[in-house]
């Protein structure tokens, strides 16, 4: 059986140089518009996540049967709930369009050796989410 090996670690020197960092302030997001948006769009992942909670509780009382859907309904009928589900709403658009925007950005269509303009990007994002949007309204309330 062999010893367990030692690292060696480097001595201390009281001479040792400091690392510069530079001092970064909590609110670095706050000094320009840019970092704002960016955080608030980072921020606006919460308003998504509340919404596929809440779509998971629809989905599991819908399962379990009609009086757990309903007593769902009426636990989502209290005013908390209701403006918390208004700013969630108001979260996921601002995080819809803010995606739709950087889309064009984030991919590169290329047809004949060409680059679509980013505006046709965002555009057929924006068209294809009305059409989509109109078709599930169509079905649901028609």
């Amino acid at each position: 059986m062999s010893a367990p090996t030692t690292r060696s670690v480097p001595p201390h020197t009281p001479y040792h140089p400091r690392w510069y960092r530079t001092h970064v302030s909590t609110y670095w997001w706050m000094q320009q518009w840019s970092y704002f948006r960016f955080v608030l769009r980072e921020l606006t992942s919460l308003g998504v996540a509340y919404s596929c909670v809440i779509l998971l509780y629809f989905i599991r009382a819908l399962s379990v049967g009609p009086q757990a859907y309903e007593a769902l309904e009426r636990r989502l009928a209290s005013p908390v709930l209701v403006l918390l589900s208004f700013i969630s709403l108001l979260l996921v658009l601002f995080h819809t369009i803010t995606w739709f925007s950087l889309s064009a950005s984030a991919m590169a269509v290329r047809v004949g050796g060409k680059r679509i303009p980013g505006l046709f990007i965002t555009a057929s994002n924006y068209v294809a989410w009305l059409v989509i949007s109109g078709l599930l309204a169509w079905f649901l309330l028609r």
